[in-house]
């Protein structure tokens, strides 16, 4: 059995620096299509994306966020947004929206990219809508920046597995779960 989705998730990281080679159109839309996979209640799939590579609209759009350093380096954007007329559940809608971007996030890896999911750009969704052209149905959930690393020297760790888990409930016989 491949393990290469496991080996994605454990290498992924931030990227943050990119050199200027471009994000072709057929890579951004392999990412969407990846992110629209993911799970939705109802499989209503309420999410809608915005793709950015203009270098005028990038430059606008930095000037909405404090990370507006990454926002012009990268070559290609990918605003995530909730459909306000798709969605049934606010908190079902809002958690498969976090899959969705998750599998975009995953999906850039598999392609050799690098991304980072930008949330402190939200704090201005408006104008990030007003500058995109999209109405307030429209609801911004993230910025995605994407392009090719500089460098993959970004290090990461997690915590132990017995900090997250608060109970096992085990088959009498069983050795799932092992320190």
């Amino acid at each position: 059995m491949s393990h290469s989705v496991l080996e994605a998730i454990y290498t992924r990281r931030s990227i943050r620096e990119f050199t200027n080679e471009s994000v072709t159109l057929a890579d951004l839309q392999e990412i969407i299509k990846a992110g629209i996979w993911a799970p939705s209640g109802l499989n209503n799939q309420p999410w809608r994306f915005a793709i950015v590579t203009d270098e005028e609209v990038r430059a606008k759009l930095s000037e909405t966020t404090h990370y507006s350093r990454i926002v012009l380096g990268a070559p290609a954007l990918i605003a995530v947004y909730l459909d306000r007329e798709a969605m049934y559940d606010d908190v079902k809608d809002h958690q498969a929206t976090g899959a969705c971007i998750e599998n975009m996030l995953l999906a850039t890896e598999a392609l050799g990219l690098g991304a980072v999911w930008l949330g402190q750009i939200l704090k201005n969704k408006d104008k990030v809508n007003e500058i995109l052209g999209l109405s307030s149905q429209y609801d911004l959930m993230a910025v995605l920046a994407i392009g090719h690393p500089q460098h993959r020297r970004q290090k990461s760790s997690r915590k132990g597995l017995d900090i997250f888990i608060l109970k096992t409930f085990l088959q009498e016989g069983s050795d799932v779960f092992q320190k």
